[in-house]
């Protein structure tokens, strides 16, 4: 056998014993560097039917040890819903001056729930999956996007419950066409989302502390998407109102509850707005993310 050639690093030998395949530096990778942005979101797409199974494993897994099961995904966002309507609508009468105020409260906290649940959960992500990074070689960001499909796929029977409750519930509500236009603030929910957890990952895996800030923030931003009550009733500076009518869950909430409660089609510039916010915090997370790719396993 010749001697290896210049600049060689390893000789593999296949089973013909007179056969020799030279590998070369420039044919090998460092272990763990960060691929380039369009290979790393092929890694991940290579990769969607684990992340889907794993996800849906996970949510049958979550309340399997509890006596109702699955029931709890229903029952948290309803007691949630009913303590904030005992709060806030009888002992505060925030309901007054807010029609069908029952089905205002249960849009704002079911769908606020899912943003929090998907933050607080991918903020732990990286951490949680220290020994899964170090073991294995995959696309970091599959830590997080991994909690917000869990949480995506808790959604749905939330959604449902949701739908029935402001059908059935007095005073019910009759659904028109614009039920259909509640599909695209949603997906703009879950763009913004998506690039807000990662976002929040990113920072918690560079300095764990975030995490003990994370539910302090998410109160403030519940009580600044009017969840439970009304600008109209509480804020008389226009321009404060305007900064305030800004926040991207004020305008998913605020879409929604146009379409599903008061029949009404929503300000074009409501979507423009929300579409911005989405596909803006989906690329800024996105990236921030990828960009640390390589510090995660450290």
């Amino acid at each position: 056998m010749s001697g290896p050639e210049t600049g060689t690093y390893a000789a593999l030998f296949d089973a013909s014993p007179t056969t020799t395949k030279l590998v070369t530096l420039g044919n090998l990778s460092r272990v763990g560097a960060r691929p380039p942005l369009g290979q790393y979101i092929g890694l991940l797409w290579e990769r969607r039917h684990f992340l889907w199974a794993d996800a849906r494993a996970k949510v049958a897994s979550g309340t399997r040890q509890s006596l109702l099961g699955n029931a709890w995904l229903i029952l948290n966002p309803l007691i949630n819903g009913a303590v904030y309507f005992l709060i806030f609508g009888l002992l505060m009468k925030n309901a007054r001056g807010i029609d069908n105020f029952v089905g205002y409260l249960l849009i704002g906290v079911f769908l606020f729930q899912f943003t929090t649940q998907s933050i607080n959960g991918g903020a732990r992500s990286v951490q949680a999956g220290k020994n899964l990074i170090r073991a294995f070689t995959f696309p970091r960001a599959a830590l997080p996007i991994s909690v917000m499909l869990r949480n995506l796929l808790s959604l749905g029977p939330t959604l449902l419950t949701l739908a029935a409750l402001i059908y059935f519930v007095p005073p019910a509500e009759e659904y028109t066409w614009r039920i259909a236009l509640v599909a695209g603030a949603l997906a703009l929910q879950v763009m913004f989302t998506t690039g807000l957890t990662l976002l929040v990952a990113r920072w918690a895996a560079a300095l764990p502390d975030v995490t003990n800030l994370i539910s302090m923030v998410m109160r403030i931003w519940l009580y600044a998407s009017a969840v439970f009550f009304s600008f109209d009733r509480l804020v008389d500076d226009p321009e404060l109102l305007r900064w305030l009518e800004a926040n991207p869950m004020f305008i998913v909430l605020d879409i929604v509850r146009d379409c599903v409660l008061y029949a009404t089609t929503p300000d074009p510039m409501r979507w423009v707005w929300l579409g911005g916010w989405a596909v803006g915090m989906l690329l800024i997370g996105f990236i921030t993310f990828w960009s640390a790719e390589e510090s995660y396993g450290r």
